[in-house]
């Protein structure tokens, strides 16, 4: 048996499956098993029905009173009418006993990788569910957590040579603060084959569509270069990995998190950061990820909203500024449970704390958008999308102003991203002619030398 001292590289203020430090950071002591041929591995290839799409994060737990796979079954019609494409359910599988934090534990403490939480219902229930999401044309990808579980799983009885060990051949958290759960060895050439085939049997039992990877990062890059290429082989799948690193788009990943952007516009909002960083960091990111890669944006997520409050919390007024923001860049967006219905409050991570959906304010904005990322070639994901053209105004420091253009179908996104009204043109103003309003019933005629006008947080979405 191997035994790895865990030499930990990053501190961790929380536990979440999710943290805000994993970008960059990870775990160098999980080797990588170079044993891929360069033959063995193809490059990504996004599906179509990825490439217009918008995911939408489903907390099971939070979402009803009982928190079942049957109650979550009942809002597919109306997410579906909103626009959603992927649903991404949080872990669904049972949770550890063993060190439990809270009543309910952690989504990301897994007891069993091939069974469904009885708090959620019955595999039957489950599959179930898959069925009703496809006849909605809707497809379902699985969170799943590769990189620890909980102290009480099957394989840290039966295969305790699967995890890391400290000097003393104890069990050892990835993180300090993460207690509750223990880290994989991927020294362990059966503990990543056995990961494999338990990721295939959700493919092959319950037809599910592809996987989200909580911190991806931590793991090692081969072993995802492995994993899409069996998941594959049984159907064509949709992988989303929770990290910032452009080689798991290469033969692993469709999609990464845009953690950089997301904390950018937090601290615009704070006043910590200006919109010279919002263009530094995209300048980084088509720079250092492939021309194809997706990268998802969001306001909230359920690590956000639980550490760090709600969206009305850490942006205020500039809540739906920022959303248009991430439905128009070059990238999929995200919507967090509850963000229809205004949630304005952090859910517990650890506890039952279900959604009060009395009504849905924020449902029509986000029908409006998710219908104008579908129905507008520039606002096609990676490749397929229209360049980001930025566009200089005569107050660049609190206007943010760009274009993406397709075959002759043309999006204008104008942002006042500041406190203050602003008063403002378009420097050399290259467009002229008639433009539809996304977010009113009227037409927008640009002129020569045009003078614009915008309220504090306000936006212009202008689409031809």
């Amino acid at each position: 048996m191997k035994t790895k001292i865990l030499k930990l590289v990053c501190p961790v203020l929380f536990f979440s499956a999710l943290t805000l430090f994993i970008t960059g950071c990870g775990n160098p002591n999980k080797s990588a098993l170079q044993e891929n041929t360069s033959a063995e591995l193809k490059p990504v290839t996004h599906l179509d029905w990825s490439k217009n799409a918008v995911i939408y994060e489903a907390n099971i737990r939070q979402y009803s009173p009982g928190g079942t796979f049957v109650e979550f079954e009942q809002q597919l019609p109306r997410l579906k009418k909103m626009g959603v494409d992927i649903l991404w359910l949080m872990p669904i599988f049972p949770i550890g006993e063993k060190k439990r934090k809270g009543t309910q534990g952690s989504y990301y403490s897994v007891k069993d990788y091939t069974a469904v939480n009885p708090e959620h219902g019955t595999m039957e229930d489950f599959k179930r569910l898959v069925k009703k999401i496809h006849e909605q044309k809707m497809h379902v990808i699985l969170d799943w957590v590769a990189n620890h579980s909980a102290w009480d799983n099957k394989w840290a009885i039966d295969h305790p040579d699967f995890y890391t060990k400290d000097s003393l051949g104890n069990f050892v958290p990835p993180v300090p603060d993460w207690a509750d759960v223990i880290d994989f060895n991927y020294d362990n050439k059966e503990m990543r084959k056995q990961m494999i085939e338990a990721m295939k049997y959700w493919i092959k039992e319950a037809d599910v569509d592809g996987f989200r990877c909580d911190v991806a990062d931590m793991v090692p890059t081969d072993f995802w270069n492995e994993a899409r290429a069996e998941l594959d082989k049984i159907k064509p799948v949709f992988m989303l990995a929770e990290a910032e690193k452009p080689e798991l788009h290469n033969h692993a990943f469709d999609m990464t998190y845009g953690w950089e952007q997301h904390f950018i516009m937090d601290d615009i909002c704070s006043g910590k950061k200006s919109l010279a960083n919002l263009d530094s960091c995209f300048e980084k990111y088509k720079t250092n990820f492939p021309p194809d890669a997706y990268r998802m944006y969001f306001t909230s997520n359920h690590d956000e909203n639980s550490w760090k409050g709600s969206e009305y919390e850490r942006m205020g007024d500039a809540v739906k500024a920022f959303a248009v923001l991430t439905f128009t860049i070059n990238g999929m967006p995200l919507i967090y449970t509850g963000q229809e219905a205004a949630l304005n409050r952090k859910l517990k991570f650890f506890d039952k704390d279900t959604i009060d959906w009395k009504n849905y304010p924020m449902e029509n904005f986000y029908t409006t958008l998710c219908s104008l990322k579908k129905n507008n070639k520039a606002l096609l994901h990676g490749a397929d999308g229209g360049k980001t053209i930025k566009l200089k105004t005569s107050n660049d420091k609190a206007v943010y102003a760009f274009e993406r253009e397709k075959d002759g179908n043309e999006v204008v996104v104008i942002l006042n991203l500041s406190k203050e009204k602003q008063k403002f043109s378009l420097v050399e103003n290259p467009f002229s002619g008639e433009y539809n309003d996304a977010f009113a019933d009227k037409k927008f005629n640009f002129v020569k030398n045009q003078s614009l006008e915008l309220k504090p947080w306000d936006y212009l979405v202008l689409v031809k």
